[in-house]
């Protein structure tokens, strides 16, 4: 079997996406409609929003998905219904535009690593899985055993502190140091449970933290949501629906400020230069929207999942050119 067989087989298979429901229901995809999904992935929320009759653009820069993604009926259409593009959603309303679709009316991104990448060993996301010390969604650039070889214990620590919440960085940076070379995910993993006294069983392992900080920096993945959230600002028509699904407290915190700026009256967005805003950019705006627990027994990933959406005023957006 080919890889990109391989991988479209994996992109069958019931990767589950979180608040599926609440995000359809948010977007309220209508036959015709041209959207957006962000954050494609295994497909997902696209395949929600091409069953309700919707033309969807999907973006994901890891070529994986974008190779998986081509062999869908819908984008063999004449025209498409599917039509993907292998770049960063930040990059979404230049895209657009290039196109000749400068306004949507709804768009979904799905923030972080998604199933299909946490589960291929290879790719080197996950801990449960011994593999190369990767963790690139675009499959190109800086990989997390570049990072970890090369940098000095300070840059190591502040990136665990700032990304992963890591209240003993800099000893977990000692000992990622003094470990080095580096090359596999088992390595790293069992490094930072030494570091910090782990025992088998505990109800949380360590490392969790210290690989979501280092996938985050290594992905630029904080950058990325606020540029995608000023790109959606800029690509929404009025009345198109956000709908933003994080899955920790540093991506939710990013959304639920933009949208907090975002629709007040008189101020600007921490993420964007001052202005003389008179008028929201959103309305609507919900509060945070988490999985039931009927969900999280079906699918244990939404444990952490927050869904926070808003709908798209006529107020011209902050950062237009």
């Amino acid at each position: 079997m080919s890889r990109h067989a391989e991988i479209s087989a994996e992109m069958a298979a019931p990767h589950i996406p979180v608040l599926l429901a609440e995000v359809v229901a948010a977007l309220a995809p209508r036959p015709g409609d041209v959207m957006v999904d962000a954050t494609f992935g295994a497909g997902g929320y696209t395949r929600a929003l091409l069953d309700a009759g919707a033309t969807v653009h999907a973006f994901d820069r890891d070529p994986d998905a974008i190779a998986a993604g081509k062999q869908w009926p819908e984008t063999k259409e004449q025209p498409p219904r599917l039509i993907l593009h292998p770049r960063r959603f930040s990059e979404m309303a230049e895209a657009m535009a290039e196109v000749g679709v400068p306004r949507v009316a709804g768009i979904t991104m799905d923030i972080g690593v998604s199933s299909m990448q946490l589960d291929q060993a290879e790719r080197g996301f996950a801990f449960q899985y011994d593999g190369p010390l990767d963790m690139r969604m675009s499959q190109d650039g800086e990989t997390a055993a570049d990072f970890l070889n090369n940098a000095d214990v300070d840059t190591i620590a502040d990136v665990l502190y700032q990304y992963g919440e890591e209240r003993q960085s800099r000893r977990v940076a000692r000992a990622i140091v003094a470990a080095r070379p580096l090359s596999t995910t088992g390595e790293f993993a069992r490094v930072v449970r030494k570091a910090l006294g782990y025992r088998a069983g505990a109800p949380k392992d360590p490392a969790t933290r210290s690989f979501q900080a280092v996938r985050i920096h290594i992905n630029a993945e904080l950058d990325e949501l606020a540029e995608g959230l000023n790109a959606a600002e800029q690509l929404l028509d009025h009345g198109g629906r956000l709908a933003v699904v994080s899955f920790h407290s540093l991506e939710d915190r990013i959304v639920k400020r933009y949208l907090r700026d975002a629709s007040a009256t008189g101020g600007g967005s921490r993420h964007l230069p001052q202005t003389d805003q008179a008028e929201p950019v959103y309305r609507d705006v919900s509060k945070a929207i988490r999985a039931t627990e009927e969900e999280i027994a079906r699918n244990p990933r939404s444990r952490s999942a927050t869904l926070r959406h808003a709908v798209r005023t006529a107020t011209a957006a902050r950062n237009a050119a």
